[in-house]
């Protein structure tokens, strides 16, 4: 009988990792957590790890490298250390799926082009206002050409980690890539606000576009194609929610998204944090199940 699974581990246990970590132990079909690895031996995220059972490690990439069964590597670190993991990784022909905004591999959404990169030995997860917006334009697009996609995420500020902080310059330049490479605008923008509202405040996306075309039957379609993608999104993220349907003004649409999280490890308003990491194991799964498909052939 082949594999039935395959080796994984998360480099980076803040609380993406540990997120992400509760995830694959609950629900993953086809990933076995094998190690957990850091650089700091005490981290609340080592911590946890080892109370699940997971083997943990202090010496970061090198942990990683140093095994010879990890098949498939999840980093949530930063974009600037996941540009120095990734061409190790590469060399140890170890599959990356990249939760930092480094763009190194190909952006992937799982309900757009995920079947694209299915071999892809790295693959980046763009961001997580990118997973939340994204899907939206894409849906519009597809309807109709846009000239224009902007998109403004918020987050509840107690949602926004060390990581998140850092990663500010990156989010606005990789999303708005994003909306033009995956979204289909021709260009694009995006924006993040960090709410200090308490309690916190769920996770927010407002998504503007301006379309080359306007009638009642392409808004009846924009709707529906609008209202199909949610669904599909909401497949992995079940708290993917359409707050306000689109709206037309002339040429103008707009939509609201709201994502409450899952609450496997973080709290329900971090729902930023949730879409990544749903997305994260949805790209994962299906990476696995091909290639143990692949190898059973």
């Amino acid at each position: 009988m082949g594999k039935q699974r395959l080796n994984a581990a998360i480099i980076g246990p803040g609380n993406i990792g540990t997120d992400l970590m509760y995830k694959i132990l609950r629900r993953s079909e086809y990933l076995e957590l094998k190690l957990v690895a850091g650089i700091v031996a005490e981290s609340e995220g080592l911590r946890l790890a080892r109370e699940e059972g997971v083997a943990t490690s202090a010496a970061g990439i090198q942990a990683i490298l140093d095994r010879k069964d990890i098949d498939i590597v999840f980093d949530a670190t930063t974009a600037h250390a996941h540009a120095q993991h990734a061409p190790l990784l590469k060399d140890a022909g170890i599959i990356a799926v990249d939760l930092t905004p480094a763009a190194v591999g190909p952006y992937v959404m799982p309900v757009v082009n995920l079947e694209e990169h299915i071999d892809a030995m790295n693959v980046n997860l763009i961001t997580c206002g990118g997973q939340a917006t994204i899907p939206i334009v894409y849906a519009i697009s597809r309807v109709v050409p846009t000239a224009y996609a902007e998109i403004v995420a918020t987050i509840a500020s107690k949602s926004a980690g060390p990581g998140t902080r850092q990663n500010i310059d990156e989010f606005t330049l990789t999303t708005a890539k994003g909306i033009v490479d995956i979204g289909n605008a021709q260009k694009g923008k995006a924006i993040i606000l960090l709410n200090p509202a308490d309690p916190p405040m769920m996770m927010n996306n407002t998504i503007y576009a301006l379309i080359d075309q306007v009638d009642p039957a392409i808004e009846q379609k924009i709707t529906e194609s609008v209202e199909e993608i949610i669904k599909e999104v909401q497949a992995f993220v079940p708290g993917y929610k359409l707050k306000i349907p689109p709206m037309f003004d002339g040429n103008k649409v707009t939509v609201m998204i709201e994502v409450e999280g899952s609450g496997d490890y973080l709290p329900q308003y971090s729902g930023n944090l949730d879409l990544e990491t749903c997305a994260a194991l949805a790209v994962a799964e299906k990476m696995a199940k091909h290639k143990l498909a692949a190898g059973a052939n």
